[in-house]
């Protein structure tokens, strides 16, 4: 199949149901047997069929197929959001006297479980330049046993080398788990430039409609999945049944919402380079941007989330210009179809890197409005600026 055939009908059997078009919504937690024979031999296999409704239904089942039809792997686990996917995974792969690697833009929540709990559990953390690419090898140890990428940073947008560094992790025995949420399957096959496991925030992109908090963890491997699907189902954690569902219908129509996002992202941060209030504009997908080249070499489009630096100015004239935006709602979320906007000065944490913007910085999610309202109401904001600014 194709990707535009496999998000229409990946996880879809309507034989099995009936006729209807779309896997129904089970709501379930005791699940029955016939026979004491056949619930043994359930326990035998915990995690493959409907055993109990925390290790899965019908419904997670068919957006866990779809999603690891996209992604190529062996099986996708779903949780109760994305951060539940990066520490159930990290929590299943790491224990007492291990060393995890991990790039030093990665989204904060991040950043915060593995110097907070992975440090209280004995598991020691490195932050390592996002541009690093294969010498990235220079900082593994024979107890490292995990690298963890993000493509493009979180809030600074930097494109990592991730077939090098998955080739030198791998030289190493490390594996390689990658927050792909901003790319999503479709724009990074993750799986296939060197990734072991592949985490989304379906919160975002997938679901689409900012209404539903989801995760999405796909492994390439059988031990892989056994490994981290035990671990999650022991944490007691689980994607609810209704989010399951808004995120198996989110999934049917995100080639053509990330299009959009793209086009109208590519569209704003182009206009934005060009004005005199606007110091920088960090989005991969633009030429000249400096994570451009490897951008175009291993992804197969961008959404509309980006950054940006302004010219240096004063925080009212930054609140000036924020407050009085129509169609950007100030929300630290992103992928619904509506737009949003944040101030992130002072927000960007790093240790083994340098970051320092000389003017206040914003990250912009460009939802599905028409971009000619959205640079208009842009160009509004920054006729405040300046007027807050004398």
């Amino acid at each position: 199949m194709q990707t535009k055939t496999t998000l229409a009908h990946a996880g879809r059997n309507p034989r099995e149901q009936m006729g209807a078009v779309n896997p129904p919504v089970y709501h379930a937690s005791t699940i029955t047997y016939p026979t004491v024979e056949e619930m043994k031999a359930a326990e035998t296999k915990p995690f493959d069929g409907v055993r109990y409704g925390r290790f899965g239904t019908p419904t997670s089942f068919a957006l866990e197929e779809a999603v690891c039809a996209l992604e190529g792997g062996y099986r996708t686990i779903s949780t109760a959001s994305g951060l539940a996917a990066i520490t159930g995974t990290l929590t299943a792969l790491l224990e007492r006297g291990d060393h995890i690697l991990v790039v030093d833009s990665c989204y904060y929540p991040t950043r915060k479980f593995c110097q907070d709990q992975l440090r209280r559990w004995g598991v020691e953390t490195t932050f390592y330049d996002p541009l690093i690419g294969g010498d990235v090898a220079g900082l593994m140890r024979p107890d490292t046993r995990v690298v963890f990428v993000e493509s493009p940073g979180s809030l600074t947008f930097e494109v990592q080398d991730i077939p090098a560094i998955a080739a030198a992790a791998h030289a190493k025995g490390a594996v390689v788990v990658m927050d792909n949420t901003w790319a999503t399957p479709l724009y990074f096959p993750a799986l296939a430039r060197g990734v072991d496991i592949s985490i989304h925030s379906a919160t975002k992109f997938i679901v689409g409609h900012s209404d539903a908090m989801l995760g999405l963890i796909t492994c390439a491997t059988e031990e892989l999945w056994r490994k981290v699907k035990s671990s999650v189902a022991l944490s007691g954690v689980c994607a609810g049944a209704e989010e399951v569902y808004l995120g198996l219908r989110g999934l049917r129509t995100l080639d053509v919402r990330l299009r959009q996002h793209q086009e109208a992202g590519l569209a704003l941060a182009g206009w934005l380079r060009g004005r005199p209030e606007v110091a920088a504009v960090w989005h991969p997908a633009l030429p000249g941007d400096g994570g451009h080249a490897l951008w175009k070499r291993d992804f197969e489009g961008a959404c509309g989330l980006f950054g940006l630096e302004l010219a240096p100015c004063t925080e009212a004239a930054v609140s000036a210009f924020l407050n009085g935006l129509r169609y950007f709602g100030l929300g630290y979320s992103w992928g619904g179809f509506e737009s949003l906007i944040i101030p992130t000065t002072g927000s960007v944490h790093r240790s083994a890197s340098r970051w320092k913007p000389a003017g206040p910085t914003l990250r912009i999610h460009t939802g599905l409005e028409d971009p000619d309202d959205l640079i208009a109401d842009i160009e509004q904001g920054f006729s405040r600026l300046a007027a807050a600014n004398h």
